[in-house]
């Protein structure tokens, strides 16, 4: 019989998700289509590899494993999986229709309402995914300032412009590597070492899980204007999760540009760039961004939808809520069981990670290790807790009541310095996302 959300005896069969893994393995380079949703990101052995449904906050796998799932789709999924008011609303415009052959009147009921919610939008692009527009970000920074550098904290997607500060860099010519360059979070002097007379824009992470101090992002915004650079809040994550109108409503704090993606579908593909009406301007003669899919219907009305669910129901306090509940009572139980210096959980509310101390043992083993065992109780894990509209105080309650066990386990592992050991399967990998320690001045031409 599958695992269910419970106390499992044993861990589950995970037979024919193998099965498709070792087919997929023979024409897949790599196996799947995004990093986070791998097999490398999972215990090998343990893990299930292929998902076949979802519900709610629940989701079963291709051996009938079920399972509650704080990774919702790595984000897209505010308000759960199958929510009936968005699915009513693709169902209703798939009898209409997905694309046409000119625009659609969805896409102006999208932009009016993005503009009445989100601080900077003037005006408005739609598009498909978050590389999309964070790409087109930086092209219309750079025609609007005549400048060629970027400045980047996050991560950004995966156009040259980006992944040429990452460790995943091969195939990206060195003199597009040269014009990018990282700052840490935080740290304004850094912004100001970096910054010159040839960067176009700065772009980050509003925030990934470190709160800004010292009023950081009000102090970037004038650094930036002060040095003729745009300023571009990368809001994948915290754009309709940490409020509506995303961080810079949240913190009171309005970007030149700003990029979404993620929350406000429910899961569907659609992206946003959002900003002054003098940048985005140039998209109408000069700067070209256009995709056949752009104004595709069942993403718009998805998204209508989701917004306007997301303010009716006051979504971001819910998330928040459940995501306190959570956060706070895991370093409860840490701290109970005397492993607060071997394990923590911290983040904003709405998303939150936990992380493992070093000095405790390998990062990754422990990760695996608890992963291991959460995964045998019935719960998805990797390390974050996505939360939705679906997760319910129940979940969260029996969230921790695994998290006391697992905790448990993870104490006399490290106390036995024995975790690899306990391992079923091979551990998670590691990725090359940073969310600190950047440091990548831009090249000094003699």
């Amino acid at each position: 019989m599958p695992n269910k959300v419970a106390f499992n005896e044993e861990y589950p069969l995970i037979a024919e998700s193998d099965k498709l893994y070792e087919r997929a393995r023979s024409i897949m380079t790599p196996v799947t289509q995004t990093l986070a949703k791998g097999p490398g990101q999972y215990i090998n052995g343990v893990a299930p590899k292929y998902l076949k449904r979802g519900k709610g906050a629940r989701v079963w796998d291709v051996d009938g494993n079920e399972y509650l799932d704080y990774n919702m789709a790595i984000g897209p999924l505010s308000l759960g999986y199958g929510y009936p008011r968005v699915d009513e609303a693709i169902s209703a415009q798939l009898k209409d229709g997905i694309t046409f052959s000119m625009m659609h009147e969805l896409e102006v009921v999208l932009a009016e309402l993005v503009h009445r919610v989100i601080p900077n939008a003037e005006s408005i692009r739609i598009s498909k995914t978050g590389a999309d527009v964070t790409s087109a970000a930086v092209r219309v920074a750079r025609a609007f300032t005549g400048r060629n550098k970027v400045l980047c904290c996050g991560y950004h997607g995966w156009h040259d412009w980006y992944i040429g500060v990452t460790s995943r860099n091969a195939g990206i010519p060195e003199a597009v590597k040269e014009l990018s360059a990282t700052f840490d979070y935080n740290d304004l002097d850094s912004v100001k070492d970096a910054l010159d007379e040839d960067t176009a824009c700065v772009i980050l992470e509003p925030f990934v899980f470190e709160a800004p101090k010292n009023d950081f992002l009000r102090e970037l915004k004038e650094v930036c204007a002060a040095n003729g650079t745009l300023l571009i809040f990368d809001e994948m994550w915290t754009g309709f999760r940490v409020a509506v109108g995303g961080a810079q409503e949240y913190f009171g704090v309005t970007p030149d540009l700003a990029c979404y993606s993620k929350a406000f579908a429910n899961g569907m593909p659609i992206s946003l760039l959002t900003g002054r009406r003098d940048v985005l301007s140039l998209f109408q003669d000069e700067v070209f961004f256009f995709t056949t899919f752009g104004g595709e219907a069942l993403s718009l009305a998805a998204a209508v939808a989701t917004i306007q669910e997301m303010i009716e129901k006051n979504v971001p306090a819910y998330l928040a809520e459940k995501g306190k509940k959570l956060k706070d009572g895991y370093n409860t139980l840490a701290a109970e069981l005397g492993i607060a210096g071997v394990t923590r959980c911290t983040g904003f509310d709405c998303r939150t990670m936990v992380s493992f101390d070093a000095a405790a043992g390998n990062p990754l083993e422990l990760k695996s290790y608890v992963q291991q065992e959460m995964i045998k109780r019935g719960i998805l894990w990797g390390g974050f807790h996505n939360m939705s509209f679906s997760h319910t105080d129940e979940d969260v309650d029996y969230t921790l009541a695994a998290y006391r066990e697992v905790l448990e386990l993870l104490k006399a592992a490290v106390d036995a310095g024995d975790v690899a050991d306990r391992l079923k399967g091979k551990p998670v990998e590691a990725v090359f996302r940073k969310v600190s320690n950047f440091n990548m001045k831009p090249v000094i031409k003699a």
